[in-house]
């Protein structure tokens, strides 16, 4: 059973800040942040969740089987990751590509402390066992001062798969779909630095200031970090109601107003981004339509243009009712990993995914989120973000595009810099 407290906050932009900062001491944190941007489907414009009650951390074995287990015994607030690599717990899959990070293939814990912002309304709900210390928290938040910055390293960001080498595989994936084994494929490739020491707190505030996404999250598993600036939803449930909003299709901003218009009206009628989009889409009604209703599959929206501070993206709204027969988790398992990081169909690119990328891909393109005590979910996609395992000094972030059969090798290369800019700024 929790406590809960309404406080009514002054500037809420100002208190986001003041709350990361305090809670970055904690040994697990997860802090999530949508930066105001406009959305439908929003329930929070930001949530922290501290300091582990109770954890499961377990490997792709049975990991949807114990996840169902755990979130059907705790029945509370549960924040925590799905990496891609659960693609092995679903289909006779492996991953046996380099792993620099070494990150568990699921985690997720019941946080003893938690903090809900909506508007200028700050819910605070504390497990009983601590309840005592709500208003002596909120007070050292209220005075909490900036994080003093830890001097980094000078971090030499190497590229895993050359230019070379990336338009020899991409040149693979079009062969294997000229053959009609597969009809999209995302292939990614990482950017990583060894020996590497930064201030994942200092990286983050600053890739979060750059980019401004709607899924942002701040992850701290004590010395393991995600540094997020995600666009991307993977999926929402909200009662029976179900929602993705897979992206495919990106085209860069510009200074000058006019350019950059142009640049959003010729990514909205593109051929080639408007095909990838579809096809995801497409992919994701399939996904959801194993737990979903009978007839209650919804393609809300198709291909809308939206605009972040580094790109615009084609993103596309698919929605359904879950069959009341389908558990929450049967529900992501089902739908598990978000399309648009796969292709299609989907396990046949997997497969190839595995063979011609470089790194097991880990978190990245996995998801982020939480439970509500109600068996609500929200999570993220992990994409246009920075990895950091601390005790062996490595950072990682991975970018990719979508192969389809009127991809040009080195316009999607070009497409994985754009993709890659804010954390090459963000770790230079």
């Amino acid at each position: 059973m929790r406590t809960s407290i309404i406080k009514r906050i002054q500037n809420p932009s100002q208190f986001k800040q003041l709350l990361l900062s305090w809670a970055h001491h904690y040994r697990e944190v997860i802090f999530m942040d949508s930066n105001d941007y406009p959305q439908k489907y929003s329930s929070y414009d930001c949530i922290l969740a501290i300091d582990a009650f109770t954890t499961i951390k377990t490997d792709c074995f049975n990991a949807f089987e114990d996840l169902k287990q755990y979130q059907q015994k705790n029945k509370d607030w549960l924040f925590g990751y799905l990496s891609y690599d659960l693609k092995n717990d679903i289909e006779a899959l492996n991953s046996a590509n380099f792993d620099g990070l070494q990150f568990s293939d699921l985690f997720f814990f019941q946080p003893k402390k938690l903090f809900l912002l909506k508007g200028n309304e700050l819910e605070i709900q504390y497990l009983r066992m601590c309840d005592d210390e709500i208003e002596e928290d909120f007070e050292k938040i209220s005075t909490e001062c900036s994080v003093l910055s830890i001097r980094s390293s000078t971090i030499d960001i190497k590229q895993r798969i050359s230019k070379e080498k990336y338009l020899e595989k991409a040149s693979k994936i079009l062969d294997y779909i000229h053959r009609g084994d597969i009809y999209e494929a995302n292939f990614c490739m990482e950017f990583f630095a060894e020996n590497a020491i930064i201030n994942p707190l200092d990286k983050f505030i600053k890739l979060n200031e750059i980019s401004k996404s709607p899924f942002a999250v701040y992850l701290k598993n004590n010395t393991q970090f995600l540094l997020s600036a995600s666009p991307e939803r993977y999926l929402k449930k909200e009662g029976e109601n179900l929602i993705s909003q897979p992206i495919k299709g990106t085209a860069k901003r510009f200074i000058d107003a006019f350019d950059d218009e142009k640049s959003k009206n010729k990514l909205a009628l593109d051929p080639k981004e408007r095909s990838e989009n579809i096809m995801i889409s497409d992919l994701v009604r399939n996904d959801l339509s194993k737990t979903a209703q009978k007839g209650s599959v919804n393609v809300e929206e198709l291909c809308g243009i939206y605009s972040f501070e580094q790109v615009h993206q084609m993103i596309s709204t698919i929605t359904a009712k879950l069959d009341s027969q389908y558990t929450v988790v049967d529900a992501i398992k089902a739908s598990f990993p978000m399309g648009s990081m796969t292709g299609t169909p989907k396990v046949s690119v997997m497969k190839i995914i595995e063979e011609l990328e470089e790194t097991k891909r880990g978190l990245y393109s996995g998801a982020v989120g939480y439970f509500t005590p109600n068996g609500d979910f929200d999570f993220n996609v992990v994409i246009r973000s920075i990895l950091y395992n601390q005790k062996n000094k490595y950072i990682s972030f991975s970018v990719g595009s979508a192969i389809t059969s009127l991809s040009i090798p080195e316009n999607e290369y070009e497409e994985c810099l754009l993709k890659a800019k804010a954390m090459l700024e963000v770790l230079s």
